[in-house]
């Protein structure tokens, strides 16, 4: 698989499965909240995962998406699209296979994501640091 957003070519990146968990860990680094792996594989046809979490305030929520903007950058991997930074209460983030959704507590409880796709397969993460 390629990544279209890369510069000077495609690089190839790792499984859906590997970069939905590379993402998690990435915003749960930055202290992001609820962090959920969404599986949507046979449920949606333009995505195979999403990756939800929260961050207190829109600052943090920027600082999330920047975080996992520059650690997937890093590897190679860049999104197709972003959405939402300006107001940073609903950054999403298109990775393709991944698609991640920041958001702030507020806008998170009034969009329920998760309760959208009924029982699809769910890994909550644990908060890491003390």
């Amino acid at each position: 698989m390629t990544e279209p957003g890369s510069a000077g070519g495609a690089i190839a990146m790792a499984a859906p499965e590997e970069l939905a968990q590379a993402i998690a860990e990435l915003a749960a680094e930055k202290k992001a909240v609820d962090v959920v792996e969404l599986d949507v594989r046979g449920v949606l046809d333009y995505t195979d995962f999403f990756v939800i979490c929260s961050g207190g305030t829109d600052r943090q929520t920027k600082a999330i998406h920047d975080a996992i903007h520059r650690g997937l950058k890093d590897r190679g991997i860049l999104p197709a699209r972003v959405e939402g930074l300006a107001q940073a209460r609903w950054i999403l983030m298109d990775y393709l296979d991944v698609v991640v959704h920041v958001f702030t507590p507020e806008t998170r409880d009034y969009y329920r994501l998760e309760s959208l796709w009924g029982e699809v397969p769910v890994r909550a993460f644990a908060a890491t640091g003390a």
